[in-house]
């Protein structure tokens, strides 16, 4: 349960997964992200600053599975001393459906520490397939791959960050609670999400008028109580994600937008 939790899913925890019994190529309206955004991201213990990230859109459209995808890259690292205790240099990627926003491919290259993984996963939508790949460590080739039968419309995490920011809030009562599945790591996933109604919050980009939403987190030794997580987007057309607050045993994690460049609308909920 430990890993569902590294540095990189912080940044997207909420986004990981996708609402049950969607069609196969089902259209989502889009009007929150474009190709060639940047967000930047810090991440803190406590009051210190132990790390960065960046979530990046390439500029063009790339072709799999004869569809056109957005290819979208996420990148963790650790900075300043705690690089010389526990190293992090993460890489997140994924191919995804720019019209039904699920994944083609995506992919892994996690270092953390001693920990090292290289992971290739291909989801085959017409026939409900996902087929995952992992480098062996020794031999530096891919092991023999590993097939998953998987329901319709199963989306890794980064076609969940993009989906997440398409969801009309708007509908929703506080309290409003509602269950998502998702692929990661070899199994698939089933969540509840709980909206939290707006809230004004803080961030190194500024002051937001944000959405809230907590994932109701299984029990585990990592995360502490309920509420322990706790994700804010902001609350305007573009659904930039602006923190994840993380209560844990051994002190709180959070991650905060530090920048964002080529948004598609202007940025209406920051606070002057």
């Amino acid at each position: 349960m430990k890993k569902l939790f590294t540095l990189p899913v912080l940044v997207i925890l909420l986004t990981s997964f996708v609402l049950k019994d969607e069609p196969k190529y089902h259209l989502i309206k889009n009007d929150s992200f474009q190709r060639g955004e940047k967000l930047e991201f810090n991440i803190k213990f406590g009051m210190f600053s132990i790390g960065e990230a960046e979530m990046i859109i390439d500029d063009k459209f790339y072709k799999v599975n004869h569809r056109d995808c957005y290819k979208i890259d996420i990148y963790g690292r650790t900075s300043g001393m705690v690089d010389w205790v526990a190293k992090v240099n993460d890489h997140w990627g994924a191919y995804v459906d720019s019209v039904a926003l699920v994944p083609h491919i995506s992919y892994r290259n996690i270092r953390e520490g001693n920990y090292k993984k290289d992971e290739v996963v291909r989801f085959d939508h017409k026939v409900n397939l996902i087929e995952a790949k992992v480098v062996d460590k020794k031999t530096g080739k891919f092991k023999e791959p590993k097939v998953y039968v998987a329901p319709d419309g199963v989306r890794d995490m980064m076609a969940g960050a993009m989906y997440i920011r398409t969801v009309d809030f708007s509908k929703m009562k506080k309290g409003d609670k509602f269950t998502v599945n998702g692929f990661f790591e070899d199994a698939f996933y089933d969540l509840d999400l709980i909206y939290r109604g707006k809230e004004r919050i803080k961030t190194k980009a500024g002051k937001f008028n944000a959405i809230k939403i907590a994932p109701v987190v299984p029990d585990n030794d990592l995360f502490d109580g309920d509420d322990s997580v706790l994700a804010y987007i902001s609350d305007d057309e573009n659904k930039l994600p602006l923190k994840i607050k993380a209560k844990m045993f051994i002190g709180n994690v959070s991650v905060e937008l530090e920048n964002y460049e080529q948004v598609r609308h202007k940025v209406t909920s920051r606070i002057k």
